[in-house]
């Protein structure tokens, strides 16, 4: 006798294929559209591309043709935030293990420039004798020849600016500009104080020699963390979020840029020399801010661990110990005051310069917030060359595609609960000098206007998508490669072409100067999706791919005819460095000696 089943306790039931011809059966397919939109992702063509019209400036000819939206982020276009992500990781290649310095110094000033900035000092000369006779009408006359010098100097090629412009006596007593604030810059009786060379003007590392002679110059990879703000979990969360300090964790993540610009202000000066680096910000698993670096050249651990604990950032801004206002009850605009007031006193707030005029006048005023590394510093060195360091490579390029908020995924009740408390602090905390946060604790930002909301500033940091990264995630100094983005991409399409043998078809002009410059060609201009030109995204799409597909076959062809002909050239080389060997040994001197070559064979 079989026992009965309980209630609700019976096997699951065989799934059962839908009835062909059913609803089920047909939503059971896939769509043709999301099928085109996996093969342009899969070849690398953007799923939402920008319809350009293209103008011959000679013929007069128009066609639509569609740009790369360039996106940046997965979930907009995974092929454009792919190439982007290829695109870094090869600056960053370029850059890490260099030898030599990227970027020349600059060419010696012709002598047309000397003379132009010769005639430039004689005008400043006679302009200020005639300011000192008063003889004001020559002052102008002056001033208009010194303006067509600074143009002329500039067309020649020369950066920058001589001197700064003269103002005239109406703007100096019209529109005096402010004074600048001054703070002292020593430093914090906390802070540890470091050492300070005289910067080089190099950002090569140390090459090191070996015992048997050969020499070698690696690189490092180093990892800066903020402090702990409480215990947490292996999942990120808090042990106990009653004690998690989520006020210093908001501030310290709108401030972390500030912060590694210290930080690498300090180790340039420490160092002695310009330390060069590229990296990425991005959030840990409980949410902070922090970053990875990949670092040319190499720097003593207890160096970066020392310049670490001694770099700091103070925020000298009006104190937000006591939140004044609520969103339920926020200061109003008044029209005629041109103010914000309180809504039940009409008083005005407090404006951005008596506030500061007040931290000024306090000689035991502290800063309002202080950033600082933690303790932890994660550093090692890296050979040029070898499998870690392309790991390294993408790791630090590993989230560029993502958003900040997308990097960890909240998979539980705690880490999404532990993500809306975070995001809460981060809309309350003041962002600039300029967020109507401000208002919250009964201060006008600078530049106030009737258009500010509090609480709701647009700032990026306070979106959930950023947890407070708001700025560029991406840092790469100046001196890294030598090169900009544009020229990377530049790089990267004449190697296709050199492999391709694809030659540019541009016109070279010479202009005034006697330079050789690119005449323009096509005038560009964005067309509407409405228009008659303008066929629906779908054909786009499929002439895009169709397109693509025959680029990648012709591309494949001749990286294998490339590979083909290196190893036919690797082979002629072998054969004739094995006649040489012959030649060597005896055996081809009636060859070397004048004889035919059946006679050498």
């Amino acid at each position: 006798m079989t026992a009965p089943t309980l209630p609700g306790l019976e096997p699951a039931p065989t799934p059962v294929a839908p009835r062909p011809g059913s609803r089920a059966a047909r939503m059971a397919l896939p769509r043709s559209i999301d099928v085109l939109k996996d093969i342009a992702i899969e070849y690398g063509v953007c799923v939402r591309p920008l319809a350009m019209r293209r103008t011959d400036l000679d013929t007069g000819l128009t066609e639509v043709i569609d740009l790369p939206c360039g996106a940046t982020r997965e979930d907009k276009c995974p092929p454009c935030a792919k190439k982007n992500r290829r695109l870094r990781q090869a600056q960053i290649r370029e850059g890490w293990h260099r030898d030599d310095e990227p970027l020349p110094g600059p060419e010696p000033a012709t002598e047309a420039q000397k003379s132009l900035i010769l005639f430039r000092a004689h005008l400043e000369f006679s302009r200020d004798e005639a300011v000192r006779a008063a003889q004001w009408d020559q002052v102008a006359d002056l001033d208009e020849a010194i303006r067509e010098v600074e143009e002329a100097i500039a067309a020649e090629g020369l950066r920058g600016r001589v001197g700064p412009p003269h103002a005239s006596g109406d703007e100096d007593q019209d529109d005096e500009p402010g004074q600048r604030r001054k703070r002292s810059t020593k430093r914090r009786q906390d802070a540890p104080e470091l050492p300070r060379r005289k910067v080089e003007r190099r950002t090569v590392g140390k090459t090191y020699t070996a015992p048997d002679g050969s020499t070698y110059q690696p690189s490092m990879w180093l990892t800066l963390t903020l402090d702990s703000y409480g215990p947490v979990r292996p999942d990120g969360t808090p042990v106990n979020p009653a004690r998690y300090d989520y006020r210093r964790a908001a501030w310290d993540a709108v401030h972390f840029p500030r912060l590694l610009d210290r930080f690498w202000q300090n180790l340039r000066r420490c160092e002695g020399w310009n330390v060069q680096y590229a990296g990425c910000v991005e959030p840990q698993r409980r949410l902070a801010p922090h970053a990875h670096f990949a670092i040319r050249g190499t720097i003593p651990r207890d160096v970066l661990r020392t310049v670490s604990a001694a770099t700091y950032h103070q925020v000298w801004w009006p104190s937000v110990d006591v939140q004044r206002y609520t969103l339920d009850r926020l200061p109003i605009w008044d029209e005629q005051a041109a103010a914000w007031v309180d809504p039940d006193t009409r008083e005005p707030l407090t404006t951005w310069t008596e506030a500061l005029d007040a931290i000024d006048d306090d000689p035991d005023a502290e800063p309002v917030h202080v950033v600082r590394f933690g303790a932890q510093v994660d550093a090692r060195g890296v050979m040029p060359g070898t499998e870690d360091a392309e790991r390294t490579i993408r790791y630090v390029t590993k989230y560029i595609t993502k958003h900040t908020g997308d990097c960890h995924k909240a998979t539980t009740d705690r880490q999404r609960k532990h993500l809306d408390r975070l995001w809460q602090q981060l809309q309350v905390t003041p962002c600039t000098d300029r967020c109507a946060n401000w208002l919250l604790y009964g201060v006008q930002p600078k530049k106030a206007h009737a258009k500010l909301k509090p609480g709701r500033c647009k700032g990026k940091v306070h979106q959930r998508d950023t947890l407070g990264i708001g700025g560029r995630r991406i840092l790469i100094s100046r001196d890294w490669s030598g090169k900009t983005l544009a020229d990377h991409k530049h790089d990267a399409r004449a190697w296709v072409r050199a492999l391709l043998g694809v030659t540019t078809d541009g016109t070279q002009l010479v202009d005034d100067q006697g330079d050789t410059t690119e005449r323009v060609r096509h005038a560009w201009e964005l067309a509407r999706p409405d228009d008659p030109d303008v066929g629906p995204m779908t054909h786009r799409l499929m002439r895009s791919i169709s397109e693509r597909a025959r680029w990648r076959s012709e591309l494949l062809a001749a990286k294998d005819r490339a590979a083909q002909g290196s190893s036919d050239l690797s082979a002629t080389q072998h054969i004739e460095r094995h006649d040489g060997e012959e030649d060597d040994s005896g055996r081809g001197s009636d060859h070397r000696a004048g004889s035919s070559p059946d006679q050498h064979e």
